[in-house]
């Protein structure tokens, strides 16, 4: 094995400069698909943890008005969502999971001791801060017992909190919400939340939905009227969405969901509406927006992966020529081995090492100067749906194995022709 080092070494000092350029090869294309998998990556989770924010998976449901004629009722008709439509579509659909209602109030007036505002009140439910992501850094969330109880307490976002308290522990402290005093038992971390159906999370003040109904209904609705539904299917509808999104062959607006059927089924019966009406509820499906991303990441990540591995594969036809090279060069010096004795197998041995050596050797670097990189560019400010250069394992298997495929076959066939050299047409060979 010394030997062989020596070798390598020496073959490189003998040709500086096409030796750089046949390292730099292989160690560009290992730095394409280390750089280019951790793109992806970052997108990828960017992605997801946007989604997160505004609540993966989820379905907001609003009524309608209807555009036919359906159970003698005319067209035309408003459908306003109650609590009694919420707690049927729990009871009633197989398909979703978790389902909460919630009473949106714009322009409340929000007193604390040190400031005020009007800002947006939402009533929710205690499910609805799973599947919405209302995630605390300070205090505690929603309880059954305050919903049961209709207790006034409040949830405040981030932008809120700075507002009304100005930096100061707003746990424990009263906000007169139009005038009737509510507690503050916590405070949602600061969320990146870029899309959203009636404001940002920031912004708000969350109270019980029992409360809400009682001391802030809507008023520009019949009485318990809900602003919207929201839900989530569950996972094996989440599932099987992904097929019906392969076979379609007109615009995704025009695809017919399994889940929504289910849910204008359902309402369709309570409201006396044409389950076909797409007009009589309109439904949002953050679950649509994942998939197609999801995609879309998907498809550049194969992109991606396809230039890394030409480059790499480009670099390797470097490799092997400048092997062969070496071969034509040391063609008289295989055949004094072999003359002395040398075996064919180690004549293969040997240039296949150094072969094998020198795309190890050009990956190295290339794997060091990528982490570098990576490194340095996530010390950069990041946008909202870019987690920065994010190595994972599998990234780093995957570029090993290709490195040891391009490696071998570099390697390999100039191996092969030094080996199979006669001895006396090699010493007879001038260069």
């Amino acid at each position: 094995m010394p030997d062989v080092f020596k070798q390598v070494l020496s073959s490189l000092r003998a040709n500086k400069l096409r030796s750089f350029l046949t390292m730099f090869g292989i160690l560009w294309g290992v730095i394409s698909v280390v750089i280019l998998s951790a793109t992806g990556e970052g997108f990828r989770r960017g992605n997801e943890a946007v989604l997160r924010e505004l609540g993966k998976n989820i379905v907001i449901v609003w009524g309608g008005r209807t555009s036919s004629q359906a159970g003698g009722e005319r067209a035309g008709r408003r459908i306003f969502l109650t609590i009694d439509d919420a707690r049927a579509l729990e009871r009633d659909s197989p398909m979703i999971a978790v389902v909460s209602a919630e009473i949106q109030r714009n322009g409340i007036q929000v007193e604390s001791r040190f400031n005020a505002g009007a800002l947006t009140v939402d009533g929710i439910e205690p499910q609805y801060q799973e599947i919405r992501t209302i995630d605390l850094d300070l205090g505690r969330p929603f309880s059954s017992e305050d919903e049961s109880g209709a207790r006034r307490v409040a949830i405040i976002g981030a932008d809120t909190a700075t507002q009304l308290f100005s930096g100061r522990n707003a746990i424990g402290e009263t906000l007169a919400l139009n005038g009737v005093p509510y507690t503050v038992i916590g405070r949602i971390r600061k969320k990146a939340q870029d899309s959203s159906y009636n404001g940002r999370d920031n912004e708000k003040v969350f109270v019980p939905f029992s409360a809400m109904a009682r001391d802030f209904p809507r008023t520009d609705a019949p009485d318990g009227t809900l602003s919207q539904i929201i839900l989530a299917p569950r996972q094996n509808v989440l599932d099987g969405m992904e097929p019906v999104l392969q076979a379609r062959t007109g615009r995704l607006d025009d695809i017919r969901w399994p889940l929504h059927d289910e849910v204008r089924r359902v309402l369709g019966l309570r409201h006396r509406f044409d389950p076909s009406d797409d007009d009589a509820v309109t439904l949002w499906d953050t679950n649509l927006q994942s998939l197609m991303f999801d995609r879309m990441i998907a498809a550049m990540r194969v992109f991606f992966t396809i230039v890394g591995v030409v480059t790499l594969g480009l670099g390797g036809m470097g490799v092997m020529n400048i092997m062969l090279v070496a071969v034509r060069e040391r063609t008289r010096e295989i055949g004094v081995r072999k003359a002395l004795g040398a075996t064919t197998r180690q004549i293969l041995y040997q240039f296949f090492l150094e072969g094998v050596l020198l795309t190890a050797l050009s990956g190295a670097i290339g794997f060091t100067i990528a982490i570098g990189l990576c490194a340095l560019i996530n010390l950069a400010p990041m946008p909202e749906r870019f987690q920065g250069m994010i190595l994972t394992w599998q990234a780093g298997a995957f570029a090993v194995a290709a490195l040891t495929a391009v490696g071998l076959g570099a390697a390999l066939y100039p191996a092969t022709r030094a080996a199979r050299l006669p001895p006396v047409e090699a010493l007879r060979f001038e260069a």
